[in-house]
């Protein structure tokens, strides 16, 4: 099967350790605050009203939950693309490809909907050519083109060095922290009515499923998820195991202030008259700009003109160098050519993986030619994947307990279960037919898998089977809940509301318990370095193929 034989934990590979503890927070703040901060308000306030700043509260702190397992990891094994590495570590080939890929597929499209949140800005300009660009749907080819040019600029500033991407993303960094506060202070204070959080159907309109729902699929889960860059980029920081939960931990928080802020000032910001129809009904191609020039701050909407290139820009850059690192992993994994791993000798930067994933950046552009439209897939493929990180940081607590931990998660044994529960139920708010439709995305990665095994002649086979078919049958499971569940999650009724969610919660915990017990101390003793052959849970020698 692929190879499960990865470098030693804390290996730096070839990769030039440049990256202190604040380069690495700015890293995370910088993949964080990227285009959902222009979209996400508006995108949450139309599915659940002023009740959508709770979305943003509550996703944060799931999003902790999940980022503290991953907290370990990170430091534990400090390599570059390091979240499509931890399940190989624990559970070997199956699981590590089906959580390498679903993270994968879910990072690599960041970079071409950045673009595509620029040039849906750029159509509120003013002048005719730029109406052309976006049709409040999908952009026409000039759009696309201007957005395939974003995507090339991306690639070229991260092709030679770390370094440059790095003093580019502080610059960056700054323009992100001050337009955001500009516009969060200068709608309450131009704009504001406050009756906008009781009048047109109430504080929560929609219900508190729409809250959750939110949370999933508008943006929250998608701006989050930026909290992997730093343990992405983990192999490039000078000091991983200080660095790693600073930069995670940093980067969620100030973040979260920052969301809370800004959908509290779109919800007061909003004219009456846009709100005839309910909040459902505030369509904006341009939400923020389109709210200053609302009020009269034009000064504000050429801000937020000018930051739509800078901020998505900054995201964009990050997300062309993290996914690079982890397709570098993938391929260490033995799912992707050996040419896809070569980092230059100079640059320290794997230049094959970054123009593959050119390539894969210019497909989803033309196939998912508008924000919203693929805002909520990248959301689901992220949840799938963050799935398998408390079940591994406690499995390797088992099978590598003498690894050195620079990092500890606390209180694990409440912690993991919880963020695979919470993960569960994130997936579970996505509604159905959409948790369906990327699960058979995840599926679709399959062939490629059994071609490496193929190749191999499967050698090995039945433990990485055994140790991955819990993942599969979650995946299933949690496919045919999704149909059956609530019809407020877009299920067919069959379980009621309230009820489907304590059966997501409590079989999502069966499912973590058989996660947990699947791990085997194969691909993990190869991890630490043992010698001899590694053996299966039963005992049974198994010498993993390199």
């Amino acid at each position: 099967m692929p190879n499960v034989a990865p470098e030693r934990a804390g290996a730096g590979g070839d990769y030039h350790r440049r990256l202190g503890t604040f380069s690495l927070l700015m890293v995370g703040l910088s993949s964080i605050i990227g285009s959902g901060w222009l979209f996400g308000s508006w995108k949450a306030a139309k599915v659940a009203g002023p009740a959508a700043i709770l979305a943003w509260v509550i996703g944060a702190g799931i999003m902790m939950l999940i980022g503290l397992a991953y907290m370990e990891l990170g430091s534990l094994f400090p390599k570059s693309g390091g979240m499509v590495r931890y399940a190989q570590y624990s559970h070997g080939s199956l699981v590590g490809y089906v959580g390498g890929w679903s993270n994968w597929v879910a990072i690599v499209s960041v970079i071409p909907i950045e673009a595509e949140a620029s040039v849906q800005y750029m159509s509120s300009w003013k002048w005719h050519w730029a109406k052309g660009l976006y049709d409040g749907k999908e952009l026409h080819p000039t759009g696309l083109a201007i957005a395939a040019f974003l995507v090339v600029i991306y690639f070229l500033i991260n092709y030679w060095t770390v370094r440059l991407y790095a003093m580019a993303n502080g610059f960056i960094m700054i323009v992100k922290f001050v337009v955001p506060a500009l516009t969060i202070v200068g709608l309450i204070a131009s704009g504001f009515h406050g009756g906008n959080f009781s009048h047109h159907g109430g504080f929560a309109p929609y219900g508190w499923a729409a809250v959750l729902t939110a949370i999933a699929t508008s943006g929250v889960v998608f701006a989050f998820n930026g909290f992997q860059s730093p343990i992405n980029m983990a192999g490039e920081a000078r000091d991983p195991g200080r660095s790693v939960p600073l930069a995670l931990i940093g980067a969620l928080l100030i973040s979260a202030l920052v969301y809370v802020g800004l959908q509290t000032a779109f919800v007061g910001a909003v004219p009456g008259h846009l709100l005839g129809h309910g909040w459902s009904g505030v369509d904006l191609n341009s939400p923020f700009a389109d709210l200053a020039i609302a009020v009269n701050l034009n000064w504000l909407a050429v801000t937020l003109y000018a930051d739509a290139f800078i901020s998505p820009s900054g995201t964009g850059m990050t997300y062309t160098a993290t996914t690079a690192r982890m397709i570098q992993g993938m391929q260490e994994n033995g799912y992707f050519p050996r040419i896809l791993g070569r980092v230059h000798p100079k640059y320290g930067i794997p230049q094959p993986a970054m123009w593959f994933n050119l390539v894969i950046a210019f497909v989803f552009l033309c196939l998912f030619r508008g924000w919203g439209t693929l805002s909520a897939v990248i959301s689901v493929a992220t949840v799938i994947s963050y799935v398998t990180g408390p079940v591994s940081v406690t499995v390797l607590r088992r099978t590598c307990p003498d690894l050195p931990r620079p990092t500890r998660t606390p209180a694990l044994r409440v912690i993991a279960p919880a963020g695979f529960a919470f993960a569960s139920l994130l997936m579970y708010w996505s509604r159905w037919p959409l948790t369906g439709e990327v699960i058979l995305i995840m599926a679709v990665g399959l062939p490629i898998y059994l071609y490496y095994g193929w190749k191999q002649r499967f050698q090995g086979f039945g433990p990485h089977l055994k140790a991955g078919v819990w993942l599969i049958a979650y995946l299933a499971w949690m496919a045919l809940l999704s149909a059956l569940g609530s019809a407020r999650f877009g299920g067919h009724d069959l379980i009621p509301y309230g009820v489907d969610m304590a059966v997501v919660a409590v079989t999502s915990l069966a499912f973590y318990a058989w996660g947990v017990r699947s791990g085997w101390a194969g691909p993990s003793r190869e991890v630490a370095g043992e010698a001899g052959p590694a053996k299966t849970a039963e005992g049974e020698e198994f010498a993993p193929v390199a």
